[in-house]
């Protein structure tokens, strides 16, 4: 393949990204630094020396240049730490419950399932409806007045019948009644996390829930 015209690209309003070579080859190191300043001093005009404050000068210079090779390896080891902290964050929350804001999941009734609700303020009387995946209506779970944050529940996996409902996808409803109106309020359901994921470039989290499939850890509400 033919060397591309930097004229041409000029041209066109373009640049060509130097490869890593070419920026390797462009940046000065502490030996490069020291072997031309050495050669300075030895070639010098010893009837017309090196400035005692040029010298100083020149020491400066390679201080500042070596301080922030310096700071770029504290910087990586630090980032390297906080990586290797996240990592051992991350192993510990496998097989454990995470409460996440979803509504439908896939449950076995014989388990149960813990959920919550935010309430923006307190209320006098909370309602939790189960619905299978067919929008019918399971159980309906008066819990009394709640105050305002995240009121938690747990469904035992029985109809309105007492019997133990079938395996399945199901949603969760929460409404806040009183003073004569109605208010839906965001869900927040429990899963146990199977398997985390850590981001290589932002050290994210990304869990794989039982029953959920991925959710970022920023979502997580809260850990059991």
């Amino acid at each position: 393949m033919s060397a591309i015209d930097t004229d041409l690209l000029a041209n066109l309003g373009l640049t060509r990204e130097p490869s890593s070579q070419e920026k390797d080859k462009d940046r000065l190191g502490q030996g490069d630094f020291l072997k031309l300043m050495t050669t300075q001093l030895e070639n010098q005009d010893p009837f017309d020396p090196m400035e005692s404050g040029e010298f100083l000068g020149q020491l400066a210079q390679f201080g500042t240049v070596s301080g922030i090779e310096d700071l770029q390896k504290s910087f990586k080891d630090l980032t390297g730490s906080i990586y290797s902290g996240q990592a051992l964050q991350a192993a510990g929350l496998v097989d454990r419950e995470v409460m996440v804001p979803v509504d439908m999941s896939i449950v076995d009734p014989a388990q149960g399932q813990w959920g919550a609700a935010e309430l923006p303020s307190s209320t006098g009387e909370l309602v939790v409806g189960v619905y299978d995946h067919s929008g019918a209506l399971v159980r309906r779970m008066p819990l009394g007045p709640q105050e305002a944050g995240l009121a938690e529940f747990r469904w035992d996996g029985r109809d309105e019948s007492g019997e133990i409902a079938p395996p399945g996808i199901y949603e969760f409803r929460a409404e806040a009644q009183g003073a004569g109106r109605t208010e839906s309020l965001e869900m927040f359901l429990a899963a146990r996390v199977e398997s985390v994921s850590l981001g290589n470039r932002d050290g994210s989290l990304t869990l794989k829930v039982e029953g959920l499939g991925e959710i970022d850890f920023s979502k997580v509400r809260r850990i059991g």
